[in-house]
């Protein structure tokens, strides 16, 4: 069973730095770290490998400084990690990222099954996944809680719903994206961090994956940020005065105004 999961690097703090002309975040300033929905998704990856046997592989677009991040999985039990680089895919909307990575996927061949992260805690669109599964041309389900029976050819999950869950079966290969209901992540090994030390990444640019770069980055997104920015909350404060007896009037005419400007 040969396992890919997709990976996203995000800022791990909020005091994001964002690009003024083209409205997206600045990642080299940014402390960036895997996506937490995505640990989830790489802990399923490995649990799967460990069952039934095979490899899992990570892949992920973003900037060269993401490769440290892919070796945190390695430390966790994957064996391989692809990075995906090049100034070509910077800006990219979900149908570009989608489609960046499904060449990247496409490159690496011989998968069953791809995991995801339900979404990125930087966008929450959940869009990534089903739209990498129509750009392979593969059956996905989303927001999986558990994986009932996995063979070759096969899969039963449960699908997370508002009121329950769904029963879903695909053939393979196929696209999941999974909740963190799933599982537990554990902990990197002794022996996973030395080995995660000593790996090196695969690093592929647009033209390595033969990628159209019209279809990459700000050219290949049909939606575009107008504008981003930190809401800002404005709390007025008022202590009021006098006894309890005339704390109490004077709040109670103040509520009375201000429900008689809100009539008006």
């Amino acid at each position: 069973m040969n396992i890919i999961v997709c990976v996203k690097q995000v800022p791990g703090t909020t005091d994001v730095k964002i690009n003024k002309e083209t409205n997206t975040i600045i990642r080299d300033e940014a402390d960036i770290i895997i996506n937490p929905f995505d640990e989830y998704a790489i802990e399923e990856g490995v649990r799967i490998k460990e069952k039934v046997g095979g490899s899992v592989t990570v892949i992920s677009m973003g900037i060269p400084k993401t490769a440290e991040l892919l070796r945190e999985a390695i430390a966790v039990g994957v064996d391989d990690a692809v990075l995906l680089t090049d100034k070509a895919f910077a800006g990219s909307d979900t149908l570009a990222t989608s489609y960046a990575l499904s060449m990247g996927i496409k490159k690496i061949g011989g998968y069953d099954l791809i995991v995801c992260g339900k979404q990125a805690t930087d966008g929450d669109t959940a869009q990534v996944g089903p739209s990498l599964a129509e750009k392979l041309g593969v059956p996905h389900t989303t927001n999986v809680r558990k994986i009932e029976e996995i063979k070759e050819g096969y899969i039963r999950c449960q699908r997370m719903t508002d009121d329950g869950f769904e029963v879903v079966e695909m053939p393979l290969p196929a696209v999941i994206t999974v909740v963190k209901e799933i599982n537990e992540p554990r902990l990197p090994s002794i022996k996973g961090k030395l080995k995660s030390k000593k790996y090196e990444v695969k690093i592929f640019n647009a033209d390595d994956i033969g990628a159209d770069k019209s279809l990459c980055g700000l050219n290949g997104s049909p939606t575009q940020v107008i504008k981003t920015f930190t809401p800002v909350h404005d709390i007025n404060g008022e202590i009021i005065e006098g006894t309890a007896g005339e704390q109490a009037k004077n709040l109670a005419d103040k509520l009375l105004a201000m429900q008689f400007v809100k009539c008006k």
